[in-house]
Order: structure tokens, then sequence, then C-alpha cells
């Protein structure tokens, strides 16, 4: 048993030198957080949270994630700051909770990254596509925007969603490149989706209606098969589902080990990066929910389909363009934070030595950016978007459970780490954390949960196996927390 909780020592791995290229400022942190939180939240699934689940009642939906992400982002920060490291919340868990539960969160990690930057993929083949029929008066077939589960709008099936599988694969050769690179170019499109939101803003509105706002809460709907839209059930579902829109904070973390003064600049970062967003997210939710009926937003570009059926074209055109912008920068981010988490993870023992090697001409782990890259082509090309946000959302609210309980844990068995930022009023915001992300948790559909098994279950045979035996601590005295 005492093996499951061996701990890592907080000095291991934390802010030494690892191989990795250390070049990123708080100003890069900052715009790496932007770069991967404002995307599918704002261009993609808040339409289809609006239309299915909460209606205009959406951006209380946000304001309910947004409390449950700034408990889990000021815990986030003072876990960056003391124990360090790339793997994020892994790192954290490993320190805090012991070697077992840190690799269960690696695992959920793994699934959260992978299925996000997916997701994020088939809402960039939308606004790609739009952003065609815009330029060109045509876009691409519809057969090659839908992947073989997927119906067409003519009613036949899809084949493949070629530029989903397109853009994951040319964001690994970026990323193969070098952190600094993939930093500057995350920059200048970071300006980009911004002034893309700020547009939308300023030119709908002057199309808002107040009669689309009311009910502002519609009356709950049952289907079926049990499951509530509308209502506050609605809005509890909308929150859990849209709250895949505030994850990119978390992946500030996995620069640790590639940022200059990381005890200093990875706070920083991870607050301000979740501020800006928030503000802009409840924005954009209002406004698109005044301007078209709620019920017209499911589709997989809603800003630049209301702005259509608003008559801005000239606007929607560019909102396109801003959106292809935006996704670009949350796929490339949280692309870049699952191969440093897995190079964390290996690096520990707990997966084989192939996933941290890192290139010797760019200091980056290519071969897992190729590995990875190949497998998020599959999942982006063939598999639906409702299906894989979802995932995404379990994978995310257990990460934030273990960082909140890590940073009570950490109190209380290391009083005295060094910590360049604290939490304040002591346990309270990690316990806030911890239940409003369990009450997330609970809202979400059964099916979620049962494939979320499935992978957890996968999880366990790989640690079993493998993981136990080739750790790094394996055989290494240390105190356990158990």
């Amino acid at each position: 048993m005492n093996q499951l909780f061996r701990t890592k020592p907080t000095t291991v791995h934390d802010f030494t030198d690892s191989g990795l290229k250390r070049c990123l400022t708080a100003f890069d942190l900052t715009l790496l957080g932007i770069g991967a939180i404002i995307g599918a939240g704002i261009f993609v699934l808040t339409g289809r949270a609006a239309a299915t689940d909460a209606g205009p009642a959406i951006v209380l939906s946000f304001v309910i994630a947004g409390i449950a992400c700034t408990c889990a982002a000021l815990a986030y920060a003072e876990l960056a700051s003391s124990v360090g490291g790339a793997g994020s919340a892994y790192a954290y868990g490993y320190a805090g909770l012991g070697e077992f539960p840190a690799w269960v969160i690696g695992w959920m990690l793994i699934l959260e990254y992978t299925v996000a930057i997916s997701t994020v993929a088939v809402g960039w083949s939308g606004y790609f596509n739009s952003g065609l029929q815009v330029l060109f008066g045509a876009g691409l077939v519809e057969a090659l925007l839908h992947g073989p589960w997927e119906k067409t709008s003519g009613g036949g099936t899809g084949i493949v969603n070629l530029p989903a599988l397109a853009i994951v694969a040319t964001l690994g050769v970026l990323l193969a490149r070098g952190a600094k690179i993939s930093a500057q170019f995350n920059a200048a499109m970071v300006f980009v989706k911004v002034a893309a939101i700020l547009l939308f803003l300023a030119v709908a509105i002057g199309h808002l209606e107040p009669s689309n706002w009311s009910p502002f809460i519609p009356a709950p709907v049952t289907d079926p098969d049990g499951t509530t839209h509308f209502g506050w059930p609605g809005v509890l579902t909308g929150a859990a589902t849209i709250f895949f829109a505030y994850i990119g904070f978390d992946a500030v973390s996995t620069a640790a080990e590639e940022c200059e003064n990381p005890q200093r600049d990875l706070p920083i970062g991870i607050i301000a990066s979740l501020a800006v967003c928030t503000v802009l997210y409840i924005a954009v939710s209002g406004v698109l929910t005044g301007i078209v009926p709620y019920a017209e937003l499911k589709t997989a570009s809603p800003v630049a389909s209301a702005l259509l059926k608003v008559g801005e074209e000239w606007a929607a055109g560019l909102i396109a363009f801003g959106a292809i912008a935006g996704l670009t920068t949350v796929m490339l981010v949280l692309y870049f934070a699952i191969t440093r988490i897995l190079f964390a993870i290996s690096r520990d023992g707990l997966l084989p030595p192939f996933f941290s090697h890192v290139s010797e001409r760019t200091r980056s782990p290519v071969r897992v950016i190729v590995m990875i890259g190949v497998i998020m082509c599959g999942l982006a090309g063939f598999l639906p978007l409702d299906r894989l946000a979802e995932l995404t959302n379990i994978g995310t609210l257990g990460a934030f459970v273990v960082v909140c309980a890590g940073v009570i844990t950490l109190r209380r068995t290391h009083p005295d780490m060094a910590r360049g930022f604290r939490t304040p009023f002591g346990p309270i915001i990690p316990l806030l954390g911890i239940g409003f992300c369990l009450w997330l948790m609970a809202s979400l559909r059964v099916e979620t949960w049962q494939a979320f098994g499935v992978w957890l279950i996968a999880g366990l045979v790989v640690y079993f196996s493998y993981s136990m035996r080739h750790s790094k601590l394996a055989g290494v005295t240390t105190r356990s927390l158990a």
C-alpha cells in the first residue's frame, strides 16, 4: 500500500534544469493562457449549450463555471509557484497525495487534453468552411466536414473531417520547431482573436432584441430518456458543458520548466489569463443570445452564423477568420501542454522513456509530439463534437479536484515550503473549488461517466502492469501520506 502513496520530494524536478529551454516570460504565459482559454467556449460551444441546455441563461452557466474555475486557478497558482514541474496537476498530486493518485490524475489529463484538442479541431473545421464560403462563395462538400458517425444536412453520412485532421497535423509540425517559435505564433494569433471578439461585440450590440432574452430561464423539458433541458437543471448542465471553455489556464502550469522565473511568472499568467477571459465570455454569451433566438444557435460556428442571420456578412467573414485564429491557439497551447505532461510522467518512470526524449536540436519532445498528433488526427477526423466535449470536462473537473486537495494537503504536510503565491482564506477556497467541481461532475450525462470509466480502467491496467514497477521511486524510501 505504501508504494501506491509514495510521494515525490518537491525538490526533485521542480525548478531544476530538465533539458527544455527556458525562454518564456510572464507576458508569454498570460498570452498562452488566453490563447488556450478563448476558443471553443466562445466560438463553438456557447451556441450549442444555449440551444440545448440553458437558453439565454447560458450567461449564468458561465458565471457558475467561472466561480469554480477561479477557486481552482488560485490553487493552481499556489502549487505552480511551489511544487513546479512540467506535469501540472500530475506533478502537484505526486508531491501532495502520492504516486497512485498522481497517476490517476495524469491519466485524466491525457484524456482531457487529447480530447480537447480534437474537439476544438472539429469547431475549427466549421469556421474554416464558413470562411471559404464567405471568401469564395462555396466550401468543402459536407462529407469532408463530418466523421462517419455524423449525418450531413442532406441526410447522408460523413467520411472524414478533413480540415480538422489537417490543422492538428500542421500544429504538430510547428510545435516540433521549439517552444519560443510556438509562443511567438501564439501571441500573434491571440491579438487577432481578441480583436475579432471586440468586433463582434461592437457590431452585434446594434442588433440586440430584448425579446430574445425572454424567458431568460426557459421552462424545463424532459426527454423520454430522462434527460432534462433548460430550467435550473439546464443551467447546471450548461455550466458543466461550457466548463470546457475555461480549460487553458491549467495549461499555463505545464510551461513551468520553460519559463525564466516560474515562481513569480506562473501565478501571474494563470490568474491574469483567467480574469480577462471570464469577462469576455460573459459579454459574448449575453450579446449572442440577444441578437438571435437561442434555438437557432445549434451550429458548429454560432458566432459567425448569428451575424449572418442579422445581415452582417462582412463582419461574419472577419469573425470567422478571428475564430480560426482563436481556435488555432487553443489547439496549439493544449497540444503543447499534453506533450509536457507525458514528458513529466515518463521522466518519473511511469511511462516508457520514449515519451521523455528531447530533441538536441530544438530541445522539444519531438517524438511524443508526433505520436500524440497521429492519435488526435484520428479523433478529430472521425468522432462527433458533443461527445468529445463532455469527456474533456470530466477529466478537467477531476484534475481541478486533485489540485485543490493538493493545496490543503501540502499546507498540512509542508507548512514551511516556499510558496511564491498563497491561496487566500486558508482551506476555504480549495474546499469551495472541490465542491463546485464535484457538483458540476454530477450534472454530466451517464454516457459520459461510462466512457470515462472505461478510460480509467485502462489507466489502472497500465499502472499496475508497467508504471508501478518502473517508477523512479521504486525501491526508494520516501515519506508516504497514506
